[in-house]
């Protein structure tokens, strides 16, 4: 199905107007929550620059020898899905981390997984060496 050619001037006044209310949303885009700019390096698209920061200095870290097994973008389901007694679906939680690795210690490699937050979001960056990696 093709697209169909109607001239504006073509449409009842509600009708022009309800289309260019329309255009104009379409045009102005939703600001982002923290006012993040998205940032693309070395081929990967990252949330900020803040991420893309850290994704440089887990690289570096990653060369030194100091972690390994190094992850981006790791999914972990905290629930599963299920259904209550009466019927009703509940849908999975999810998270998905930026960062996941492990990291050397003096007894052997922590697993970390890592959230790179902005000012706005209360903190710089959380590590949870307690969720298991994926």
């Amino acid at each position: 199905m093709g697209a169909i050619g109607i001239r504006l001037e073509d449409l009842p006044l509600r009708a022009q107007q309800q289309a260019l209310a329309q255009l104009k949303t379409a045009q102005i885009q939703k600001a982002r929550k923290y006012r993040n700019e998205p940032e693309t390096a070395e081929g990967i698209r990252f949330d900020s620059k803040k991420e893309v920061r850290r994704f440089r200095e887990l690289q570096a870290m990653l060369q030194a020898g100091l972690i390994r097994e190094l992850r981006l973008q790791q999914d972990f389901t905290l629930q599963e899905a299920y259904t209550t007694p009466d019927g009703r679906r509940i849908r999975a939680i999810r998270y998905c981390a930026d960062f996941c690795y492990e990291r050397k210690t003096q007894t052997g490699w922590e697993k970390i997984v890592e959230d790179v937050k902005s000012r706005a979001a209360g903190c710089v960056r959380n590590a949870h060496p307690a969720y298991p990696a994926a």
